[in-house]
């Protein structure tokens, strides 16, 4: 504390510091949001995007295996309490941390449409390109809260040009691009053969979403889906998802921020 103080001073003249709070392996819960410009919002339930690499996304799940529907509507409640305040209008994100006890805490507002909202359209049956557009027109909400239904599960796996094994980036020529299909499965890409992926940009390449009646079911199909998925010319980080949803814990829904980091020393 004195450290963090001392370099305060030194670079601002100011010693002021924030304090946060520690949390041990907490998830990351975010709560998918509309709002439109005649005062109405609208929350589509919670994704749980725990599994990172340095902050970044890997797998995300809608809904979360340990929000149950008093939590969801309590985070819900905050989410649209907080966008209302803020006076935003349109899609957003509003994200919270979620501790063991399952006490949330806000992190953010993300005012922009998010890489993973494809499970949240699965679930809820909702275009949220479609209703981004439409709320940017200053079209009122089509729907209620009341309305609202989450049917089954979804989940998502972000497919990067990465080695699986180093995390290093494997840009080139993709000589094969052969996608997944079948019922519950999506694939949002602009890749083909022939493709190719530049070291400049965002290593993503793909999203692989399965949909199913319950998490065992949309786990089944993503574990097909991952082995049916072939892309060569380049490395993909598909034989890592393979191995993440093989995992028990994962199976179990048993994980947090900190997951990958300990299924990776094992």
């Amino acid at each position: 504390f004195q450290a963090a103080q001392a370099e305060a001073k030194s670079t601002f003249g100011n010693d002021g510091v924030y304090l946060e709070r520690y949390f041990l392996e907490p998830r990351h819960i975010e709560v998918q949001i509309m709002a439109d410009q005649h005062g109405r919002v609208v929350h589509l339930g919670e994704r749980d995007c725990s599994i990172q690499r340095r902050h970044q996304k890997l797998v995300e799940e809608t809904p979360s295996p340990v929000v149950d529907e008093k939590l969801r509507r309590e985070m819900g409640r905050v989410a649209i309490e907080a966008v209302k305040a803020a006076q935003y209008r349109n899609v957003g994100t509003v994200e919270f941390l979620l501790d063991k006890d399952k006490n949330f805490y806000f992190m953010e507002v993300n005012t922009r449409i998010q890489v993973e909202h494809p499970i949240t359209e699965m679930v809820t049956g909702i275009d949220l390109i479609k209703e981004q557009i439409r709320l940017a027109a200053g079209h009122p909400l089509a729907i209620r809260q009341q309305d609202m239904v989450l049917t089954g599960h979804s989940l998502e796996c972000r497919i990067n040009a990465e080695d699986p094994e180093k995390f290093t980036p494997s840009p080139g020529t993709i000589t094969r691009y052969s996608p997944p299909g079948g019922f519950g499965v999506r694939v949002d890409s602009a890749m083909e053969s022939g493709s190719t992926v530049v070291p400049y940009y965002d290593s993503m390449i793909a999203k692989l979403i399965t949909h199913g009646r319950d998490r065992q079911e949309s786990m089944a199909r993503m574990k097909r889906a991952l082995g049916e998925f072939t892309i060569e010319g380049i490395k993909t980080t598909i034989p890592l998802h393979r191995r993440i949803l093989q995992d028990p814990d994962f199976e179990k829904g048993h994980v947090s921020t900190t997951f990958l980091e300990r299924f990776l020393a094992r």
